[in-house]
């Protein structure tokens, strides 16, 4: 009865129209009325304590980040090198958008910045060049996935918090599996462009890479910090998220002085309005999570899928297509914040890592920013790319397929994930 009143509450008030964070408030309130025990104050005190945490303070300095180099030159630069190594191969634009979407998720950590990035520079250049224009917009909208997996990444401090696992072995873990997805999306570019006769531009010559790399070498040094200083521990990721930003800003306003003081209250504001959007998200999950650990619903899903715990490899492939099913019609922040604390109990009784499930669970939800009919992503590159909802839709389709195939192949074969994460570990 506790998993009807709970499902019923949530998916009611998401039938009603009412924004997700207010669903998951209603949803807590209603949980708290079935056990008997409504009460206001606790209803506010879950809601303050589930945003007062330090290491979501991570969330807002990788959005001013993102918000940074995507005004600041940093993301264009990117880009240049990018078609400076593999513009002239035939479907170059293509290996470009998906080098540049690799290099920038190393440096915003999120998936919409990315597309709004790889939309507004490569679409126009894609089309012009003769490039199918919903292939194209499919390519940019599939790339961007990479973004919540190689670190940094917003998500996984959003997961890291709500599953209490350490952020920084998610990063770490996450840098092979996002490279794979890339690769998959390598593959199925050529597949499909390897017969066109599209003209490439010319290879660009040894001195014009090396500009390139010159010109993009502050932008690539963001990274690089990033990871050093996690490995070797000499900062936290939420220490992290504030280096990025500071460094990003450094880089914007004095290196490339493209970032110019009038605009930093844009940029901030910016910033500051996606920022509260997530983190009003995190709070009103917090009150859920609460009611579900005191309505013992983990415990009760638990005993329903007993017969799937000896079984891990099962039990994951139940999970992740009941992870896909719901990115279908939900973003990936409340996805991550509703199911964590129902689903992490089974993680820890089945002796799956968390750190594994975790990046597991990260890929899902990215690639459910670009399953129809929500599609964060999608609906990013279609309204920046002026193309309709419907042809991003169709043009995502073969990279979409390409994703979920390797993560089913890291759901069959987990060392695919743990051999490399452990090796960077040490």
């Amino acid at each position: 009865m506790t998993i009807a009143v709970f499902l019923g509450s949530l998916l009611g008030a998401m039938a009603l129209g009412l924004p997700i964070a207010f669903a998951l408030l209603a949803c807590g309130a209603a949980l708290m009325f079935h056990l008997g025990s409504f009460d206001p104050q606790i209803l506010a005190q879950n809601t303050i304590e589930g945003a007062n945490s330090f290491p979501l303070l991570a969330v807002p300095f990788f959005m001013l980040a993102g918000e940074i180099m995507n005004t600041g030159g940093l993301s264009r630069r990117i880009v240049n090198l990018a078609m400076a190594l593999v513009g002239h191969v035939r479907g170059g634009l293509g290996y470009v958008a998906i080098l540049a979407a690799a290099l920038l998720s190393a440096l915003s950590g999120s998936a919409v910045a990315d597309a709004a990035a790889l939309a507004a520079l490569l679409l126009p250049m894609m089309v012009r060049s003769g490039y199918d224009k919903a292939r194209s917009a499919g390519l940019l909208s599939a790339a961007a996935v990479m973004g919540p997996i190689i670190p940094p990444s917003i998500g996984f401090v959003v997961f890291g918090v709500a599953a209490n696992v350490s952020i920084s072995k998610l990063f770490i873990a996450g840098i092979f599996p996002g490279v794979l997805l890339g690769a998959a999306l390598w593959f199925t570019w050529w597949w499909l462009v390897r017969r066109e006769k599209i003209e490439p531009p010319p290879r660009a010559s040894r001195a014009e890479i090396l500009v390139a790399l010159k010109d993009a070498t502050f932008a690539m040094g963001l990274p690089v910090i990033v990871i050093v200083g996690l490995k070797f521990g000499i900062f936290t990721p939420t220490e992290a998220a504030v280096v990025a930003a500071v460094y990003a800003l450094l880089v914007a306003t004095v290196v490339y002085r493209e970032l110019k003081l009038s605009q930093l209250y844009g940029v901030f504001l910016a910033a500051a309005q996606t920022t509260a959007v997530v983190m009003f998200l995190v709070a009103a999950a917090m009150v859920s999570a609460w009611m579900i650990t005191v309505a013992a619903l983990p415990a009760q899903l638990v005993t329903l899928l007993q017969p799937l715990l000896d079984h891990p490899t099962l039990l994951l492939l139940a999970i992740m297509l009941l992870t896909m099913l719901v990115g279908t019609a939900m973003d990936m922040t409340p996805t991550i914040l509703i199911l964590t604390p129902v689903l992490m109990p089974l993680i820890k009784a089945a002796g799956i890592d968390p750190v594994y499930f975790g990046v597991l669970f990260m890929i899902n939800n990215s690639i459910g920013l670009i399953t129809p009919p929500v599609g964060t992503i999608l609906s990013t590159v279609a309204g920046v790319g002026k193309i309709s909802m419907d042809e991003v839709t169709r043009g995502v389709w073969p990279f979409m397929l390409a994703q979920f195939a390797v993560l089913l192949l890291m759901v069959l074969f987990p060392q695919l994930v743990m051999v490399p994460a452990r090796w960077l570990y040490n």
